[in-house]
């Protein structure tokens, strides 16, 4: 059974190299996979990019800019019946590929583990210390929420072709999660099939993820109908839901310190406070 591994790809052709790399030391085998690296409009270009792949992917162009249409335009051209994803920044572990798909034995659609990696875990910057904590929960994003996040997704092709693409201007693995349970697939999750993903190391950097995420967020509520009140108690709800997640930062065995922790907690009421600032400039600006 051949297996294809979607990368969808925008920036940073260093953190491409070092995941292609660990994609050619897979247990699995190497004849039964195929590697597509999705570039979506990267600034360095196409030929840049095909410099890094070299010989060990096939690249396809995608000029529609976001995740969902490249991780579209990937597996328009695919050739496997199953599929794998992860992102460019990502580093699989060695039997990623085995294990993510053998879960597909048990369930229908499979999510794996992020483990966050920082350059020093006893000199975190405080952000680097936030996204410790709370950055890519895979676990609780597949049991409790629903869904699988794209970084880390195993879907046989032919329950793709049923749930449809990924969507455009939304949270694109949320959604698409949603409408595949719906059907009635089955998601599971799978901490053996693990990926590596580097952490924000300061605010410019994290403030960027969470506005294209707020922004998706805003898109995915109309788009399910839950109306402009719903997200006006949920942006209301978010200064308090910082005192209940200020346990979990002290209780993490991510973090070796108080001064890790007491810095982990500075960018978590920050980050709150700013995400219901911007909520409310979306839900302003429609």
């Amino acid at each position: 059974m051949r297996v294809s591994v979607i990368i969808p790809h925008y920036n940073d052709l260093a953190l491409l190299d070092v995941c292609l790399g660990a994609l050619e030391r897979q247990t699995f085998p190497a004849d039964q996979r195929e590697i597509i690296v999705a570039d979506n409009a990267s600034p360095q270009g196409a030929e840049a990019v095909a410099k890094v792949i070299a010989n060990r992917a096939r690249l396809v162009v995608v000029p529609q800019k976001g995740a969902g249409p490249a991780r579209n335009g990937g597996v328009a051209v695919s050739r496997g019946e199953i599929l794998a994803f992860t992102d460019s920044d990502c580093l699989p572990d060695g039997d990623w590929l085995s294990q993510g798909v053998g879960a597909l034995s048990r369930y229908d659609f499979v999510g794996g583990r992020v483990d966050v990696l920082v350059a020093d875990p006893q000199r975190m910057t405080p952000v680097e210390a936030f996204e410790s904590v709370f950055a890519f929960d895979m676990k609780r994003y597949v049991l409790e929420k629903g869904f699988a996040g794209a970084g880390n997704l195993f879907c046989p092709r032919r329950i793709f072709d049923a749930v449809g693409g990924f969507g455009v201007g939304v949270s694109e693995d949320v959604e698409w999660s949603h409408r595949a349970t719906k059907m009635g697939f089955r998601l599971g999750y799978e901490a053996r099939a693990a990926v590596g993903h580097p952490a924000r190391r300061n605010w410019a950097e994290l403030k960027r993820k969470w506005i294209r995420i707020n922004a998706e967020s805003y898109s995915l509520n109309l788009s399910k109908g839950k109306g402009r009140l719903f997200w006006v108690l949920k942006t209301l709800a978010l200064p308090a839901s910082a005192l209940v997640h200020t346990v979990r930062v002290f209780r993490s065995d991510r973090l070796p310190g108080f001064r890790q922790r007491a810095a982990a907690t500075g960018i978590l009421y920050r980050l709150r406070f700013w995400r219901m600032v911007d909520s409310f400039r979306l839900l302003i600006e429609g």
